[in-house]
């Protein structure tokens, strides 16, 4: 994924400049062009446009984006993508620690986001800076997952025993192991890479649970932190942490809600508010659709058995006029497509068992036969 400075994604701006960017992204399209999404990933991983470069030090984010949607557009196999070149790339992102006292020096072994945040060690073998954290060794796992990597040769160990040193008192974690915000985000990522390395040593689940809680709103949402705004991406994370750690059963709508450790019906009723009159989901109350929401709203409702109450219908025609006509998904109509939303347009599309796409795990946010190890 080397970035590039003349490319198709260059025309595609200057076409839009002549007033057809409402066509690049609406299209009139009924239906899901899933050939053009492959050519949009295929040109993304071979050669990120120079709009990426200031996201560079996330690097290995963007290639989660690439390689997992190509696994969930059932193509990854079917097209120039060198698997083996892949695992190389992203172990090589590893930070390993000197000597195994090192694991309990507060600092995290996980991966790196990218090669450029990646310093060499000095002559004595220790990292002048450990810039890995734990949104980028969720990307890292994510993309070993689809490409069908054998986790039994992962330096596990070091990953969870130094995780550890990130969890704080009241069960939050932090990003990083210096100067970094504490909120769910973190908690998902530290959940989802315990469940994918099957091992819950990296975490104290009772503390990160307790944590949980207290972020949900009296709305029935959840926020990132404790006390503040109910929020799309804090409510996944918070359900999904929760489900991963056994703390909540599949389809628990189904089930006996009285026992459940959340307020599931306010959980409920927020979330089927979030679907717009467009047909898109929201990430917060009065704010307008984003295609994203449609997988961190839509993949709630499908962790706890409420999916069938959307109107899916609607959600997919919303979706449909953010497609682009060259491929992948802007954030709302008319908007140029973007990695980001394209990966979860792929995942919303997915939840609506659109033919051709693999099935998602709404948990991992990876397809189910990538979570299983198939």
């Amino acid at each position: 994924m080397e970035p590039a400075t003349e490319n198709e994604w260059d025309r595609l701006s200057s076409s839009s400049s002549d007033g057809e960017e409402q066509a690049a992204s609406d299209g009139s399209s009924s239906q899901f062009n899933r050939q053009q999404h492959v050519a949009f990933l295929m040109m993304m991983y071979e050669s990120l446009p120079h709009h990426y470069q200031y996201q560079e030090i996330n690097r290995i984010t963007l290639a989660h984006f690439a390689i997992s949607g190509l696994c969930l557009l059932g193509a990854l196999d079917r097209v120039r993508v060198d698997k083996d070149a892949v695992s190389d790339w992203v172990l090589s992102l590893k930070a390993h620690p000197s000597n195994k006292a090192d694991l309990t020096n507060g600092e995290f072994y996980g991966f790196h986001g990218s090669p450029s945040s990646q310093l060499h060690p000095d002559d004595n073998g220790v990292l002048m800076h450990n810039g890995s954290n734990l949104a980028s060794t969720y990307c890292a796992l994510a993309i070993l997952k689809a490409v069908g990597y054998n986790f039994a040769n992962i330096d596990s160990k070091s990953i969870l025993t130094s995780m550890r040193n990130l969890q704080q008192h009241d069960g939050s974690f932090m990003p990083i192991h210096f100067g970094a915000e504490k909120d769910l985000r973190f908690v998902y990522c530290a959940a989802a890479i315990c469940f994918l390395l099957e091992d819950w040593s990296g975490m104290d689940r009772e503390r990160a649970k307790a944590y949980i809680l207290n972020c949900q709103s009296y709305d029935g949402g959840f926020g990132l932190t404790p006390g503040s705004e109910s929020h799309g991406g804090g409510t996944y994370c918070a359900v999904a942490s929760l489900r991963l750690m056994g703390f909540i059963e599949d389809n628990v709508l189904s089930k006996n809600m009285s026992s459940s450790i959340i307020d599931l019906p306010l959980l409920l009723s927020w979330c089927l508010q979030r679907q717009a009159a467009d047909g898109g989901f929201q990430g917060r109350a009065n704010k307008p659709s984003d295609t994203c929401y449609a997988f961190w709203i839509g993949s709630v409702l499908r962790m706890l058995g409420g999916y069938n109450l959307i109107d899916k219908e609607a959600l997919r025609g919303f979706l449909l006029t953010c497609q682009s006509q060259y491929g992948g998904f802007g954030k709302c109509p008319g908007d140029l497509p973007d990695l980001y939303h394209s990966f979860y347009g792929y995942t919303a599309f997915s939840l609506l068992e659109e033919p051709g796409l693999n099935p998602l795990c709404a948990e991992l946010g990876m397809t189910e036969f990538s979570a299983l190890g198939i």
